[in-house]
């Protein structure tokens, strides 16, 4: 009799809910196959509008998350919990969570401003909170970049946003700062000329802005020359390294000495 009794417990549970189960599991089946069958059309969607990448990825991901909220309202709502209690409750436990993430609150906020003004975009190289690299991708919360030795820096959006950005990839083009000391006893003309021929031979070295040479400093030991050509921001450190190295050969090739400590041997009397 008590074993019956169980039976008839379990039978009568799985025809209450047997089917509203079986309904929920078909709901999450079929949402997830047309949430990634809407996911893929938006995507080309935007691929053929040539919508920003930062952009895309951002609202995509933002779109995605939508989806899937509504997909678990409606999961609920067939298994009979009510979805507008389940609201009421879900907009006071927002409220407290909003309270104790407010940090993560200010990072999504951050990201729509990204995504709104446009500071930075995929592939700029920018330097913001310390951090010098490309930008790898923009996502709700955080912004990646990577640094010059590879390695991936995440940052918050909200101190990103908040904080000052340096892009150095807006413009196209960067100027390469280098200081060049020469012997007081090199002709200024001569050196200016040698340098300049450096920067105008260099097929990497932009001609507008035009490259300058110039005297910046005359200091204990040495004539300073301010040597400033202008780059692609991909060419960057090729135009600094080969600029060095290549100064070094122009100035030797021409007998001007670059100064540098001397040892003084020191004779004591017999």
């Amino acid at each position: 009799m008590e074993t019956q009794k169980w039976i008839d417990k379990g039978l009568d549970f799985a025809s209450e809910y047997g089917i509203k189960i079986l309904g929920a599991i078909a709901i999450w089946i079929i949402g997830s196959w047309i949430i990634k069958k809407l996911m893929n059309a938006t995507n080309k969607l935007m691929s053929s509008k040539n919508y920003d990448e930062s952009l895309k990825k951002f609202l995509l991901n933002l779109i995605g998350w939508i989806l899937k909220i509504l997909l678990i309202l409606a999961i609920l709502a067939k298994l009979g919990v009510e979805t507008t209690s389940f609201a009421a409750i879900l907009a006071a436990g927002g409220l407290a969570i909003g309270m104790a993430l407010q940090g993560s609150l200010g990072n999504f906020a951050g990201g729509v401003l990204l995504m709104i003004f446009k500071p930075i975009k995929i592939g700029d190289l920018i330097e913001a909170q310390g951090e010098l690299g490309v930008v790898k991708e923009i996502e709700i919360f955080t912004t990646k970049i990577i640094s010059p030795t590879n390695k991936e820096i995440i940052i918050p959006n909200g101190t990103l946003s908040n904080g000052n950005i340096t892009n150095y990839s807006t413009e196209g083009k960067l100027r390469v700062d280098l200081t060049i000391g020469v012997s007081y006893d090199a002709d200024i003309k001569q050196t200016k000329n040698v340098l300049m021929n450096v920067l105008t031979s260099n097929p990497k070295v932009l001609q507008d802005p035009a490259p300058t040479v110039n005297v910046s400093e005359l200091a204990d030991s040495s004539v300073n020359f301010a040597v400033r050509p202008f780059a692609s921001v991909s060419d960057y450190w090729d135009v600094y390294f080969d600029t060095l190295e290549q100064c070094k050969e122009a100035l030797d090739a021409a007998g001007i000495e670059i100064p540098y400590p001397h040892a003084v041997e020191i004779q004591k009397e017999a």
